[in-house]
């Protein structure tokens, strides 16, 4: 088992200058200043990444996922466009030679507006162009195409019709380019009348594609099934020779004694690591305080 973290570093990030791929400026600033000050962004955070991966080996951690902000409005240009292409495609080809040497695993996780279930049109063409850029990126580090460096997403809609709607995500995957279909996963939801796990087979099933167990979402989508036999199921999907990956995560509103605050909330820290039931997995946490969460529960 391999324990991550997600994006920020805290540790580098509270430094002076900070180490972080998680610049950005908002849309005025980009129409005003446009893909050479992008590309400005982009290239500090290349940098910075090759800087936080070499922090991870150093302190035994083995797996990451990646920021979606490495660059910056990236819906809105292509990468070669950005005046400092040649040196940042430099820099990521470094950065995943070195975490492959290292056996370092590394995977992202697009935001909640990637909707391939979606009955609007526009809705899965933006969500088609930020999965491309996503698979771009991992190209450009030289990632394998394999969900060894899974591209995550939820279905993010019911529309009234579950089976509809997987259709649906099914339909449009065969829409994604092949740097996204060959890393893809789908992972279950946190609300009851979204996605199970055992929802989720019905995609599987048509389109192969592995499903990501999260621990904490089960706990309030289980479709009738034991954490355990969710866990199992889940790690069936996916292919020989390929560790699973699992999402952990312990409620903030437990952790602060604090009923106002939802239930699903994730907590800042957590108290104990999953039962893996005997199974062999790579547990990304999913904790507020990022690597500081994880620390504890490393074998350095």
């Amino acid at each position: 088992m391999n324990l991550g973290y997600a994006c920020i570093n805290s540790t580098l990030s509270a430094q002076k200058p900070k180490i972080t791929t998680n610049r950005t400026m908002v849309k005025k600033t980009f129409t005003e200043r446009g893909v050479d000050y992008a590309g400005e962004l982009s290239m500090l955070n290349v940098a910075d990444l090759s800087a936080i991966l070499k922090w991870n080996v150093d302190n035994g951690i083995k797996f990451f996922r990646l920021s979606s902000e490495l660059f910056p409005w990236a819906s809105e240009y292509k990468f070669t466009d950005l005046p400092q292409y040649q040196s940042i495609s430099k820099l990521l080809s470094i950065a995943g030679e070195f975490a492959k040497k290292n056996e370092l695993r590394i995977t992202s996780h697009p935001g909640p507006f990637n909707v391939l279930v979606s009955p609007r049109e526009h809705v899965v063409e933006n969500t088609i162009t930020d999965l491309r850029i996503h698979g771009e990126m991992f190209d450009m580090l030289g990632l394998s195409r394999t969900p060894f460096n899974k591209i995550n997403i939820h279905c993010n809609g019911v529309y009234g019709d579950k089976i509809s709607a997987m259709d649906r995500f099914c339909k449009n995957f065969e829409r994604l380019p092949k740097s996204v279909q060959t890393r893809m996963t789908v992972e279950n939801d946190d609300k009851a009348s979204m996605y199970s796990v055992l929802d989720l087979m019905y995609i599987h099933n048509r389109i192969g594609i592995p499903i990501v167990f999260d621990y904490h979402h089960h706990k309030f989508c289980t479709g009738d099934l034991s954490e355990q036999q969710a866990l199992e199921l889940a790690i069936s999907t996916w292919p020989d020779g390929i560790k699973p990956v699992v999402h952990y995560s312990e409620s903030k509103s437990l952790h602060e004694s604090d009923d106002k605050i939802k239930p699903q909330a994730h907590s800042d820290y957590i108290h104990k690591l999953p039962n893996l039931y005997d199974n062999d997995v790579d547990v990304m946490v999913e904790a507020k305080a990022k690597e500081l969460s994880i620390l504890p529960f490393l074998k350095v």
